[in-house]
């Protein structure tokens, strides 16, 4: 199995165009057209990772946090990235990270940090935005159908808990074709009047080229009529962290021995107690102090995320617990979720989950 049937899997669990705009995620380093010798996935692709790699055969590293994220001008060994990315190119290992591709995604990290919890009924925290676009187009009754499938086999018409969805209306169409003309309906150069169905349907804008070409494959026109709109509808499927309920409220103090136990978290820093039950809870896997705001706008009882700031604890405003249980922990089990969405897919195959602990901070 080559590597780029591998990536289309990964793709699958996390598209990229899920990804934020700032991030660096996909194949980092190698070549896809590689024959695979086997996958380890990991959390950081650090240079004892590399080693483990090699000493169990695997040439693709499948990494949560992409090594090479900032701007690099030389690769001398200098610094651990540097030294990662050495050792990987000298051993012909191929890194591909997933980072917030896979964050943005309702399966992904903030539903496994969910999941781990015990939430329920949950949704996404902070709906992506500019992601959704609409495809107006119009054709002739009999041509419809086809028309719509096409477009809904593409992945356009999905709603939510919805598929199929569409907008049609009848109308008439007009046109007159030149003498380089070929119309299916009327003659050159003569003013053809039509009942035509107009078609709406939206999709996410990263589908874009697969939509045309739906539509041009299916169409009967000889030109095909058709508008884009971007729309500013947010994506409620996609996004960064997620809300959800436990069944049972439960104590503050009680709730964070809970977290730091099911994280399984060396240390928790946390905001003053407010004396409330602890029943909705709003999630944010790894650096979330941008989304404190929305977690209160969200009516959560307390918002767990990382790498909280001294001054940030107090913009909880007395509105909620803020909690901040480690920027590795409240991603931990993202890499197991990798490994079973992979070997669910890729069956018989080398698919290993890496036994290096790469959590840099430690406690005391």
């Amino acid at each position: 199995m080559k590597i780029k049937n591998i990536i289309s899997v990964l793709e699958e669990m996390s598209p990229l165009a899920y990804a934020e705009d700032f991030d660096n995620v996909g194949l980092l380093v190698g070549d896809s057209e590689t024959e695979s010798t086997g996958v380890l996935v990991c959390h950081d692709a650090l240079e004892n990772v590399i080693d483990e790699a090699i000493a169990k055969n695997c040439n693709l590293v499948v990494c949560f946090h992409p090594i090479l994220f900032s701007g690099i001008k030389k690769i001398t060994g200098k610094n651990y990235v540097e030294r990662a990315i050495l050792k990987a190119i000298k051993n012909d290992i191929a890194i591909y990270a997933v980072h917030t591709a896979l964050d943005n995604h309702s399966a992904g990290v903030n539903k496994i940090f969910c999941d781990a919890l015990g939430l329920t009924n949950t949704k996404i925290l902070i709906p992506k935005q500019n992601f959704i676009q609409k495809l107006v187009t119009y054709t002739v009754p009999e041509n419809a159908q086809k028309v719509r499938q096409a477009l809904f086999d593409a992945g356009a018409g999905t709603i939510g808990n919805y598929d199929n969805c569409s907008f049609n209306s009848e109308g008439i169409g007009t046109y007159k074709g030149n003498s380089e003309s070929n119309p299916v309906i009327g003659e050159r150069q003569e003013l053809t009047e039509t009942k035509e169905i107009k078609i709406e349907v939206t999709f996410e804008k990263h589908l874009q080229s697969k939509i045309l070409k739906a539509l041009f494959a299916n169409h009967i026109y000889e030109e095909v009529a058709y508008e884009i709109y971007d729309l500013q509808n947010s994506h409620q499927n996609i996004g960064l962290g997620m809300i959800g309920e436990f069944e049972n409220e439960m104590d503050e103090k009680e709730f964070l021995h809970f977290v730091k136990n099911k994280m399984i978290a060396d240390g928790i820093r946390h905001s003053a107690f407010l004396g409330k039950k602890i029943k909705k809870v709003a999630v944010l896997g790894g650096s979330g102090s941008f989304a404190i705001k929305n977690a209160i706008q969200a009516g959560a009882d307390v918002f767990l995320t990382a790498d909280l700031k001294y001054h940030q604890f107090y913009e909880a405003e007395n509105r909620l617990l803020l909690a901040d249980i480690g920027h590795f922990e409240s991603e931990r089990y993202t890499k197991n979720y990798i490994v079973d969405y992979l070997r669910k897919k890729i069956l018989n195959f080398a698919i290993i989950l890496s036994e290096e602990n790469t959590n840099p901070v430690k406690y005391l």
